[in-house]
């Protein structure tokens, strides 16, 4: 590329040359670099007399003119688009085109486009295209080198409009640029002879402008705009710039410029904006900066090389630029070896409206409704089972613009007018004229009660007063009807025509057309698992907040057929729209995976509706329903008697609805609304008669699934087995060896491990129900039901010993009652096993049920799974001496301390085949969760070096076990034994009739088995535990036929190595230390004051007494320990846990206890019984704090450890997150002034009852840099999105996105004012001080430059206890530091060392006044203080303002250190949070 460049920038010195020095400069051999093979050829005798035989050799001379816009919504300034301290996309094509075309004919000129077009700054300053049109033709016949009148000359023409226009003002708009633009060609086509014009229209620099354009320029105060806000959407841009390109191709086919023949205009692909932006380059993305001007040059050679390529290409075969790859320059074939024209490629316009006469179309879409019992109920029905249509006094819409009503009265082939939204005749809830003109549901609904308040008429948005509750929004997504939803209630809520608590009310939902256009977009963003949850949202906050309500959720529509629509030749349907407005759904070829994909996530789309309604979720109060209407659900493009798709029920676009649908929709959706649940038409034909149904008089409601007697289908499958065995009682006299052990002997079963004995995601139907555990179901351990119809190996030990207790049911922790002795932990390595068995000892203990000394036990243990996912990332500490030595410990601990004992050790499964699952393309797996699920096995190549390391490590996992095992060790007495169980060793991936993997055995990850998979392993492990040891099965199959053994009467025990007379070698397990997050503290200065100081400026760190907080689920430390998220570590919460010491956990109370060993408050384990002063609860925001300020006054009130007015206390306080997170959603509750204000009462409370007490206020953290957590892996994108919805789910430059970082950043800096305010300042007791570091966090990031999330918990928002670590740590070192001097960002730089000591000089937690901001009592009067009172409040805002600043400062350092392997491993890479 670098040998292009020199090609193309050095070919000349001056502003205008020729060619013939190319080859003494040697640049035609660089051309060559370029996969440039045309053959040299001989000039022509005699130059082309006809355009339309042109070829490249004929052209004497190369020159361009041109006008660009800049877009506001790109994010990408004009003057780097154009101008830039490089060459303009003018300069860079003329050249480029030169160049090739010297190839041909070496004395080419090339003319350089005037200067002033390099770049233009601002429309003002911008040369008129008319101007430059007549100046390049001065230029040119002034020009001594060419002959004006007899060379062919190769003009481009770059065009974009100048000025955006107002949607209403669109034609005219259109109208007025096209006039432009022929003005221009008619000037040329008048002056200049013998001319082949290239047309390049910016179309999405045009349509940006046009659709979101910056107004605030003087000479344009009339424009209206379109608000950027988000107003602006995909339909706006698709329509605008189709109606560019028609309006272009139409000028250009009407041959007004080809009545001479030596002159034409040829229209060459669209210059799109993003491609320019977006083209992967050497460092994975561009940017376009005037620091990238070689990058950007390249960007302009690309399209320069595509510009001459499409020019030897037929019109009508014009390919779009390409700036992802090298391309190859075309050349001109033999058989065409001319430039293409209109004329010479026989073209026929694609956009060019049919001839044929237009098909009348009926203009009246009335009904008749034929019911006579129109009445309502005697009594205002209280139940929504007994709801008659006129008993519906408010009806309401929510949806996308099928319900806005697009297009839906436009006139034939006014594609301009699909962006009108024609809400008086929406299917749903329009309300024009009456039934015998307008059908719709409305207009149906108001026969039976003609006070029906809530319809929308006339056009209009939904934010005008007669888009009354018709709430939908064009350009919407699932995603976003949850605001669609907060608007509408507040709407009914202000209208004072309705009683929200008594007036029925009918909401039909319609979403989801948009989510599948975009899916291939961002698969894990629409995915149907974040379909099915934005649903649920939404329609939880209606059944939360609006009572009598009967809700319409209409099923999304089989899109795909679309595709007919397009594919059909007879359709009049403009094809390049459609693939605009819906490119997943159109682009894909039949029967190719994305086609297939798309099939997929329209079908799941629809099923996960069904099954959340289904589920019930919405059928648990009498004045609440949600009953899907399925018309939609195989619905087929409507035909004409010929068979052929009739656009005529389509709007121009071909894409939204026509009035004729929106008729026959709102007839179907009626006619579904009366028919009873599991008889409702589901395959509408649109096209077909819909006679309107009438209330039957036996049922004359609204069906639902009550009144229609409906049973929700089960959705669980029978997996029960038959167990033949006919001995099933238990030794006689009772076992006393393990060796001597029946089935029914057992009389305790339990198990340990982790995901796959917890039970994650067994019964799950989706990705977001995967953190449930379904541990009634386990293999080894559940419970539930019995063995005929759920297969577990303590269901079949119940058909020997119905007593036996142990087992787990239902879902939920290890922590549940109704885990009982399972105690298997989702995530869990070999390093927590001893914790568990340590647990499982405890429980068996105290449990009054189990007579521990004499009860048998069965414990199958399973570990290994996540240390092989991980080892790839830390060979040494998952090494398989650490795994064995862990294994050890637990065993040990089992063999030492619990009597009577068979311990079932399940070797380590081999997982690398599950990869098959991930690679299989034909696998409708979530592959994008790879680097979630196991990164270290499901990602890379077959043979590549991570699954070559974890394929020698499971081996050696096994044979390590193996010979700790068959050491002997744990057979020294005769009531203890441990037995390997070996079937999982090599794996077998199940496969269906297609040959590919069956994802039937496996829950929707692909990775953990669904509960027909667990059956088969209950199975297996049954099958093993009888089997004699050496004879064990090694290997197991999904899809085996596994049936179920029984003991003989020769080998009625299970199997051990004593009763088959086996004996083990020994071997010896080695030792390593276990890893903390502890820190180390040596501060010389840890004595309290001489004397209990009386202010709190005076404070040190020795004399705090007793320390408390206030916050949310940080401060009760969820994440902890990583992969519970469950339980509220608040033992390990850095500002307030107490659980170890400052050497094994870092927390602010365990550095305090160095200073006082007697401190008082901080919290202990898990309990709400040993949580001290840590009043914090998780999901809080900044409204609960007075709350918990009252809660932690009182306990300190009435407890006897403390003294109440002489202890000095220490309470820190962090709140926000929650506040910010749900911002979009009720922007007037999480406002800024309210977070404010809810602060400012939190520290009345304390100012006004607390003595003695230093405040740390801890600066709501950036919480932006979870956008690049989500980005960083796929996982993280679907969890954490549901946790802070308003930072993950706008898109980039958006509004909406800059709106929220504005909010987090007036959070900081108004409540930074709150505190310098000095309104608690009064009390020499009494301090708040702003501990910034959480103002602009570092991002930390692994070695490979992603989010490092060893930081973060499993849910990817909260941190690790390695996370909270470094938050403690942040915290202390900033109580020490000065104001005005504070650490303003924490760089998550692990250091033990790294805690600072108080400063010898002056030794106290630092304040506002001894840190010099403020003048002490004594000398108040007689001095002027050393810094100003508002100088730290100017200063520290616009700390809060400016420290993006210091942080791209920072980060930009660390990315040139990056570059150095010199790093130490103390130096964790960091990014921008």
């Amino acid at each position: 590329m670098k040998l292009l460049l020199g090609l193309l920038f050095l070919w000349l010195l001056s502003s205008e040359g020729n060619a013939d020095h190319l080859e003494e400069q040697g640049k035609l051999k660089a051309l060559r670099s370029f996969q440039f093979s045309c053959e040299k050829v001989m000039l022509p005798e005699t130059p082309s007399s006809s355009v339309h035989a042109l070829t490249p050799a004929d052209i004497k001379t190369v020159t361009a003119i041109g006008s660009l816009q800049r877009t506001s919504r790109s994010g990408l300034h004009h003057e780097d688009l154009l101008q830039s301290t490089g060459k303009s996309l003018l300069e860079v094509s003329v050249e480029t085109l030169a160049a090739l075309i010297s190839r041909f004919n070496p004395s080419v000129l090339h003319q350089s486009p005037l200067p002033g077009t390099k770049g233009l700054t601002s429309d003002s300053q911008a040369i008129d295209l008319q101007h430059q049109a007549e100046e390049i033709v001065k230029l040119m016949k002034e020009n001594q080198m060419m002959d004006f009148q007899n060379d062919w000359k190769l003009i481009t023409v770059f065009f974009s409009a100048e000025n955006p226009c107002a949607s209403t003002q669109l034609k005219d708009c259109i109208l007025d640029n096209l006039e432009k633009l022929k003005a221009v060609l008619d000037f040329l086509y008048k002056k200049v002879p013998k001319a082949f014009i290239n047309l390049v229209v910016s179309a999405e620099l045009t349509t940006s402008s046009l659709a979101c354009q910056d107004y605030n320029n003087a000479s344009n105060p009339d424009r209206n705009q379109c608000n950027c806000a988000g107003e602006c959407s995909a339909l706006d841009d698709s329509i605008l710039r189709w109606s560019y390109q028609d309006a272009w191709e139409k000028l250009l086919k009407s041959e007004r410029y080809d009545q001479k023949d030596d002159f034409t205009v040829v229209l060459q692909p669209s210059l799109q904006e993003r491609n320019l932006l977006l083209r992967p380059g050497r460092d994975g993305f561009i940017t376009t900066s005037n620091t990238q001007v070689e990058t950007l040059e390249e960007d302009y050679t690309f399209m320069a090389v595509g510009l001459w390529n499409n020019m030897m290409e037929p019109v009508g075969r014009k390919q779009p630029y390409d700036f992802t790859k090298m391309l190859q320059v075309r050349c001109p074939s033999q058989e065409n070896p001319y430039l293409f024209t209109y004329r010479n490629s026989n073209y026929s316009s694609s956009l060019e409206t049919s001839n044929t006469k237009e098909r009348s179309q009926e203009r009246i879409y009335g009904t008749h409704v034929p019911c006579f019992d129109r009445s309502p109920s005697n009594t205002v029905p209280v139940s929504v089972h007994n709801l008659k249509p006129a008993d519906i006094r408010v009806i309401a819409a929510l949806g996308d613009s099928i319900t806005a009503a697009n297009g839906a009265a436009s006139k034939p082939h006014d594609i301009l007018d699909v962006l009108t939204q024609y809400r008086g005749v929406s299917w749903s809830v329009g309300g024009n004229e009456n039934i015998s003109t307008v059908t719709t549901l409305a207009n149906i609904l108001r026969e039976f009660n003609p006070s029906l308040i809530g319809y929308s008429t006339g056009v209009g948005k939904e934010t005008t007063d007669n888009a009354a509750l018709n709430q939908a929004v064009a350009g919407n997504r699932a995603e976003n009807v949850p605001a669609q939803v907060r608007r509408l209630v507040d709407r009914m809520k202000n209208d004072s025509r309705i009683n929200l608590q008594t007036d029925w009310k009918l909401i039909t939902l319609f979403i989801g057309g948009n989510d599948l256009c975009k899916f291939c977009k961002n698969p894990v963003r629409y995915s149907p698992e974040n379909y099915t949850y934005n649903l649920q949202t939404a329609l939880d906050m209606l059944q939360r907040e609006v009572p009598r309500a009967f809700v319409n959720l209409v099923t999304v529509l089989s899109i795909t057929s679309l595709r007919e629509l397009h594919a059909s030749e007879n359709s009049t349907c403009q094809k390049l729209l459609m693939r605009f407005l819906c490119p997943c759904v159109i682009n894909p070829k039949d029967n190719s995976s994305e086609f297939k994909k798309l099939i997929y996530f329209n079908k799941r789309y629809q099923e996960r509706t069904r099954q959340l309604v289904e589920s019930g979720r919405y059928d648990t109060t009498d004045d609440f329903t949600v009953v899907v209407q399925p018309f939609l659900t195989n619905v087929n493009v409507p035909k004409t008697q010929e068979g052929l798709p009739d656009s005529s029920y389509f709007a121009p676009d071909c894409f939204h609805f026509s009035q004729k649908s929106h008729s026959q929709a709102a007839r179907a959706l009626w006619n579904n609304m009366l028919e009873p649940l599991g008889e409702k038409t589901d395959n509408q034909q649109i096209e077909a008669e819909i006679v309107l149904k009438c209330p039957s008089a036996a049922e004359p409601f609204l069906r639902t699934y009550k009144n229609s007697n409906y049973t929700y289908p089960n959705q669980t499958q029978n997996y029960g087995s038959q167990l033949s065995c006919k001995d099933r009682s238990p030794s006689s006299p009772p076992a006393t060896s393990v060796h001597s052990l029946k089935p029914a002997d057992v009389k305790i079963i339990a198990a340990l491990g982790d995901s796959l004995t917890a039970g994650t995601g067994i019964a799950s139907d989706n990705l977001l129900d995967l953190d449930i555990q379904y541990r009634g179901l386990s293999w080894s351990i559940g419970g539930d039901e019995s063995l005929e119809n759920v297969t577990t190996l303590p269901n079949i030990f119940r058909e020997f010993n119905v007593t036996i207790m142990g087992y787990s049911t239902g879902t939920g922790s290890e922590n549940d009652s109704n885990a009982f002795l399972n105690q298997a932990v989702p995530g869990a390595q070999a390093e927590h096993l001893p914790a568990q068995a340590r647990n499982l000892l405890r429980l068996m203990k105290t449990d009054p049920r189990i007579d521990f000394s004499a009860d048998w036990k069965l414990i199958t243990v399973h570990i290994g799974g996540n240390d092989l996912c991980n080892y790839c990332k830390d060979p040494n500490h998952y090494s398989a001496a650490n795994f064995v030595r862990r294994i050890q410990e637990t065993l040990d601990i089992l063999h030492k301390q619990v009597p009577k004992a068979l311990v079932s050790l399940v070797e380590v499964m081999d997982i690398l085949p599950l990869r098959q699952l991930f690679v299989d393309t034909q696998v409708q797996c979530p592959t994008y969760m790879a680097d979630y699920l196991c990164s270290c096995v499901l990602k890379g190549e077959e043979n590549s070096p991570n699954v070559i390391m974890v394929r020698e490590a499971t081996r050696a996992y096994q044979l390590g076990v193996q010979r700790l095992v068959e050491s002997g060790r744990y057979d020294t007495h005769e009531n203890f034994t441990v037995i390997i169980q070996p079937f999982l060793q090599n794996l077998k991936i199940p496969l269906g009739q297609d040959g590919h993997p069956d994802v039937s055995y496996f829950s929707p990850d692909c990775f953990h088995p669904s509960q027909k998979g667990h059956s088969q392993l209950a199975k297996a492990l049954w099958n093993a535990l009888l089997q004699p040891v050496g004879q064990k099965a090694d290997t197991f199959n999904f899809m085996d036929d596994i049936v179920l053994d029984c003991p003989t009467q020769n080998k009625p025990f299970l199997g051990t190595y004593k009763n088959n007379n086996h004996t083990y070698p020994p071997v010896e397990p080695t030792n390593e230390p276990i890893e903390n997050w502890g820190s180390d503290l040596s501060c010389s200065e840890q004595m309290p004051s001489s004397h209990v100081p009386t202010s709190v400026h005076d404070l040190q760190p020795a004399d705090i007494k007793v320390i408390g907080a206030l916050g949310d689920s940080l401060t009760t430390a969820v994440g902890a320990k990583t992969n519970d998220l469950q339980t509220d570590w608040r033992g390990l919460s850095w500002s307030i846990g107490g659980d170890g010491t400052l050497e094994t956990q870092t927390t602010l109370p365990n550095i305090l206890k160095k200073f006082n060993p007697n401190l008082f408050g901080f919290s202990t384990g898990s309990s709400k019984e040993t949580a001290g002063f840590n009043v914090a609860e998780r999901g809080t925001t900044a409204r609960n704090m007075s709350a918990q300020a009252r809660d932690l006054v009182a306990l300190m009130r009435s407890s006897s450890k403390i003294n109440f007015q002489e202890d000095w206390k220490l309470i820190t306080i962090l709140i926000g997150g929650n506040d910010l997170c749900q911002y979009c959603l009720d922007k007037e509750t999480y406002s800024v002034q309210k977070y404010v204000k809810h602060l400012q009462d939190t520290l009345d409370i304390f100012y006004e009852e607390l003595p003695r007490v230093f405040v740390n206020m801890v600066e709501i953290l950036e919480i932006s840099g979870l956008r690049q957590i989500a980005a960083s892996s796929s996982r993280c994108a679907l969890i954490a999105k549901n946790m802070c919805p308003c930072f993950l789910n706008p898109e980039e430059n958006t509004s909406e996105l800059q709106e929220i970082m504005r909010v987090n950043r007036d959070f900081q800096a108004e409540a930074l004012q709150l505190i310098n305010s000095g309104r608690y300042e009064q009390r020499e007791d009494f301090a708040v001080v702003m501990q910034p570091f959480f103002r602009n966090t570092l991002l930390p990031l692994d070695s490979n430059g992603k989010p490092d999330l060893s930081f973060f918990a499993a849910d990817c928002f909260h941190f690790s206890a390695r996370g909270y670590a470094e938050m403690a740590m942040a915290l202390w070192n900033n109580m020490l530091e000065p104001v005005g001097e504070k650490q303003t960002y924490n760089n998550f730089t692990y250091d033990r060392s790294k805690l600072k000591c108080p400063n010898p000089e002056k030794p106290f937690l630092s304040t506002l006044r001894n840190s010099g901001f403020r003048y002490s009592d004594h000398n108040m009067e007689k001095t002027e203080p050393s810094v100003p009172y508002w100088a730290v409040i100017v200063a520290a805002v616009a700390g809060v303002l400016a420290g993006s600043l210091l942080i791209w400062l920072v980060a930009g350092r660390r990315a040139k250190r990056r570059q150095h392997k010199t790093d130490t491993e103390k130096n964790i890479k960091t990014t921008s949070l």
